[in-house]
């Protein structure tokens, strides 16, 4: 099965010209993603990580997720993807959303893990649960940018039988060293496939300089995005690789470290 993510200079609050880059970069791969393959996008792909819900957000006709389904339809892929959206209460919701070549929602998961710093965790309503769901014999269990620092929702994800990981992200170059050093810890210590897609380019506050990755059940890179100039517009990137869960039911079974936990310790 193939797995891949794309990692790209996001416009800032411009939905048509990501969906836009995000078709073409599609429709550039050479070879073209294969039916069947799952695709992820980075966080807030359709806007950046724009915390301004008026203008960010989807509207009731849910742009980004018709968009999502579209691509997932038309390519016979699934397709998972980082969406906004403007909750009742008029906070806003970080998620992400999964849809099947079928058309059909797959899975919706909210960051659970608010970026506080950023003042994200006054504008964004915190989900509260870990989502999984089905893909080609895998159990995918998806989660958003600073989640990546708070070991225990992965545990929790393993712990309910996911194999693989996939986090989308905007993280900042500053930190860059976090995020590749984290990738490969969530993978190593839940023995799982772990894919890590972020932005490049930069927004009115930062620079991001990519580095997204895949990862197998023992740290190892599979594949993983070329450095990114220090400024202006990458080109796209996209990353891919073929990925089986027997690798991971092997790895788990002839090493059981996870079978070693305490639960009656630590729940």
């Amino acid at each position: 099965m193939e797995l891949a993510a794309l990692q790209f200079n996001l416009h800032w609050e411009d939905r048509a010209a990501n969906f836009e880059a995000v078709r073409t970069a599609l429709a550039n791969a050479a070879p073209a993603l294969a039916p069947g393959s799952l695709l992820v996008l980075p966080e807030l792909f359709a806007t950046g990580f724009s915390m301004n819900v008026k203008s960010a957000a989807d509207t009731d006709a849910a742009e980004t997720e018709v968009f999502l389904r579209g691509l997932a339809m038309a390519g016979r892929i699934t397709v998972l993807g980082g969406v906004l959206r403007k909750l009742p209460d008029g906070s806003g919701a970080n998620e992400a959303v999964a849809f099947g070549p079928d058309g059909a929602l797959l899975c919706r998961y909210r960051k659970m893990f608010p970026f506080s710093p950023s003042g994200e965790k006054a504008a964004f309503t915190a989900g509260t649960e870990i989502r999984t769901f089905p893909w080609n014999g895998f159990t995918v269990a998806p989660f958003i940018c600073y989640d990546l620092r708070f070991p225990e929702a992965f545990r929790a994800a393993a712990a309910a039988g996911a194999d693989l990981i996939c986090v989308m992200a905007n993280w900042p170059d500053r930190r860059h060293a976090h995020w590749t050093t984290l990738l490969r810890a969530r993978a190593i210590e839940n023995q799982a496939f772990v894919l890590g897609v972020n932005r490049s380019g930069t927004d009115p506050f930062f620079h991001y300089d990519g580095g997204s990755m895949i990862l197998d059940p023992q740290g190892a890179v599979l594949s993983e995005a070329a450095p990114e100039p220090a400024a202006g517009s990458p080109p796209p990137q996209l990353i891919r690789a073929a990925i089986s869960p027997e690798t991971t039911a092997s790895w788990r079974a002839q090493f059981p470290a996870l079978s070693d936990r305490r639960p009656d310790l630590f729940p």
